[in-house]
């Protein structure tokens, strides 16, 4: 990447305008045409948004989307939207005991809408803020009971795939614990035995940075600092760590870049958390400290590795390793080209990142390392400001999606290819639409000097 280093955040507070009178638009006619018998929309084929049956993990970025446009502009129908669709079609993602993806779906529903109703920013009674509160309570728990035991007596919370699975992805809905533990719940197992939310969440961020997160340690013959691996796996006869592997990148010994992405803003929201824990919080295993050390050197390997390895602009191609990389030159030196005929670039993980990058600046910043945080602020900016502008930026009204060249499963060839192309391009995805409506309300949210925009409220 080409750091843009003059770039200031108040060059995209023109950029940013015109990205919410977009999303309003877009997520209007969304709603209006989207047949819910059809399931949950998913990503775009040829501008329209599709289902995909695989796991419901999608429906909490569509509804998350509209509250998050009201944050912005403070229209009123965005916030009646996001709040009537939470309440009428959410309850099933709260107590969805087979997949891994809670703080997704219900952080980014009812979680933005507790943080908007403490913020006074609608009416809401005391009966509505405990619905929210209990729709959250439950899903931290219900997430948490998806829990592996391995060799060292410590765990994770498994994928979709099984008790045997640990993803990367995981490390930012873990933050469906973290709420849930700061609103006093527990989750009750067998002989009423209460397990701690925090303990759990924490042991799992641990085994996350200790299996798909590589430090130039030698564990591999591909163990470059700050690659990720997508899926870790374990022997649950006896709890070992077996291998690296992957569901949705090119392969174990490369990098996905939506992987990479997760991480990357996982480590960073989950030190900005940390940092308003008390100081002698028993986190159930390593010291407040140690892990702090322990999210800083990942978050900072990572978002090393993302800026070492992705176009001057920002943009990755979908997985550094992918076949077609080698065709395509020194990638790294030029703005990112969609159109290329090699590999495509996936801009959902430029948004998930950018916002990574931002937050890591911001607690560098806190933290009084005021030229790491630059690096990385401006960064997360230059990252930003190519998202927010064409090609990436989707301006025509009949194409459903927000943000174009999103990438979901390259090797399952769910990705479509326009006529005439050899690559994926031109499409979006409802992740990468609502990654990067918080990325931007985020920027906004500085830009206007409002209250920090937190998963955490």
């Amino acid at each position: 990447m080409k750091i843009d280093t003059p770039l200031k955040l108040q060059d995209l507070r023109k950029p940013l305008r015109r990205f919410f009178e977009l999303a309003v638009q877009k997520i209007t006619a969304l709603d209006r045409r989207w047949d819910p018998a059809q399931g949950t929309p998913v990503f775009t084929v040829d501008g329209a948004y599709t289902t995909r049956g695989w796991t419901e993990w999608t429906q909490g970025f569509q509804f998350g989307c509209a509250l998050l446009a009201f944050d912005a502009t403070g229209e009123r129908r965005m916030l009646k939207l996001g709040r009537q669709r939470t309440i009428e079609r959410m309850a099933p993602h709260v107590t969805h005991v087979g997949v891994h993806d809670h703080g997704f779906n219900n952080v980014s529903t009812y979680g933005n809408l507790r943080r908007l109703a403490r913020e006074s920013r609608f009416a809401c009674s005391d009966g509505e803020m405990r619905f929210y509160e209990m729709a959250l309570k439950a899903s931290g728990a219900v997430q948490a009971a998806r829990w592996s035991r391995i060799a060292d007596g410590t765990g994770y919370i498994h994928s979709f795939n099984g008790p045997h699975s640990l993803f990367v992805d995981t490390i930012r809905t873990v933050r469906a614990l973290m709420v849930s533990h700061d609103l006093g719940h527990v989750l009750m197992g067998e002989n009423d035995q209460p397990h701690n939310l925090l303990h759990r969440g924490v042991q799992h961020i641990v085994n996350t940075l200790k299996y798909n997160v590589y430090y130039g340690e030698g564990r591999d013959a591909f163990d470059v600092p700050g690659r990720t691996c997508h899926e870790a796996v374990f022997n649950m006869t006896d709890g070992n760590f077996r291998c690296p592997s992957t569901q949705q990148g090119y392969s174990p010994f490369s990098t996905w870049t939506r992987g990479l992405a997760w991480a990357m803003l996982g480590c960073a929201e989950e030190l900005q958390f940390l940092a308003t824990l008390p100081d002698r919080v028993d986190l159930g295993g390593p010291t407040r400290k140690q892990f702090a050390a322990m999210l800083l050197r990942a978050a900072r390997a990572t978002a090393d590795f993302y800026i070492a390895n992705t176009s001057a602009d920002g943009i990755p191609v979908w997985d550094t390793g992918a076949p077609g990389v080698a065709a395509m030159g020194d990638y790294t030196a030029a703005p990112a080209d969609p159109y290329n005929d090699h590999e495509p670039y996936d801009s959902s993980a430029a948004a998930i990142t950018a916002q990574g990058l931002i937050r890591l600046g911001d607690y560098l910043a806190k933290a009084g390392r005021k030229k790491q945080a630059a690096r990385y602020t401006q960064a997360g900016l230059t990252t930003a400001a190519a998202l927010l502008d064409e090609p990436f930026l989707s301006t025509k009204a009949r194409h459903q999606g927000l943000i174009l060249h999103s990438i979901y499963h390259r090797p399952n060839g769910w990705d479509h290819v326009p006529p005439g192309r050899t690559v994926p391009c031109g499409e979006s995805s409802m992740w990468g639409d609502y990654h990067a409506m918080e990325l931007a309300v985020l920027l906004q949210r500085k830009l206007d000097r409002k209250p920090y925009l937190t998963f955490f409220a």
